[in-house]
């Protein structure tokens, strides 16, 4: 297997770059016309540890997804995804989109932690259980937060804190990046490859729903269909949908990934 043809998406997708461009712009529009937000909201004291959080009207008292953006834990923020929100806040659910540090500044294993106290923080101010979604790197981060163990972190906090989740061009199993140029700024050990892959963690329960583009490399479809055989979750395959239009689904006013997601986050409510 050529892992880097494999797993470089920016390489595979040539116009990926105006792609997340696009992103950006899209998503500063959105934050522009929408007036149920806050911005910049701390879960933490680094200058990162902001999420910003998207309501679907006034007040509190809506259903709380936690959506965590990609960037191979080393590029991007949450600037680039306020859009994203749209799909799910059309049908009543509150979005949170947090930024986290990036590698190699941090390890990852203190990026999980970011995404953890993200979730904490969002379970304190709403006392809600939490959905999480993520794409690419989030999606791993969004499966991380299903696997963890809350009590052992806060007796006060309930067990399934985040009980569904749907991850998004995941990567399930870190192994593989390690001959990659991906894995350069991550300075992984094959010990902690393997400890932070969701793939290799005992299922939480839970609902779970993995979805890839059906356009992606091999590997990518392989780990999203191994980890949601893995864990008893489903699986969905897009249909012409690369690793960075897979996300658009869930942008869309009124389509199925969006209403599926929004399921799955009143569901946990």
């Amino acid at each position: 297997m050529d892992a880097e043809a494999e797993y470089n998406n920016r390489a595979r997708v040539p116009e990926s770059a105006a792609l997340i461009a696009g992103w950006a712009r899209d998503a500063a529009a959105f934050r522009a016309g929408w007036p149920h937000a806050g911005y910049g909201l701390p879960y933490g004291p680094g200058e990162r540890e902001r999420l910003d959080l998207f309501r679907p009207g006034p007040g509190e008292a809506w259903p709380l997804a936690l959506f965590l953006h990609g960037g191979y834990w080393q590029a991007l923020d949450r600037s680039f995804f306020s859009h994203v929100a749209r799909g799910l806040l059309a049908e009543g659910v509150a979005v949170a989109i947090p930024s986290y540090d990036l590698c190699p500044a941090v390890p990852l294993a203190r990026i999980v932690d970011q995404a953890r106290a993200a979730a904490m923080m969002l379970h304190r101010r709403s006392g809600r259980r939490l959905f999480a979604a993520g794409h690419s790197a989030g999606g791993q981060l969004a499966a991380m937060l299903m696997a963890t163990d809350w009590r052992t972190l806060d007796p006060a906090l309930p067990a399934g804190l985040v009980p569904a989740g749907l991850p998004i061009s995941g990567v399930f199993e870190l192994a593989p990046l390690l001959g990659t140029t991906i894995a350069a700024a991550l300075r992984l050990t094959p010990e902690a490859a393997r400890a932070l892959s969701p793939r290799f963690l005992p299922s939480p329960g839970g609902a779970l729903h993995v979805v890839v583009g059906g356009g992606e490399s091999a590997e990518y479809l392989r780990q999203s269909r191994d980890f949601a055989a893995a864990w008893g979750g489903g699986f969905e395959a897009l249909p012409g949908r690369d690793h960075f239009t897979v996300l658009d689904p869930l942008a869309a006013l009124g389509g199925a990934l969006a209403r599926r997601a929004a399921a799955m986050a009143l569901a946990v409510a």
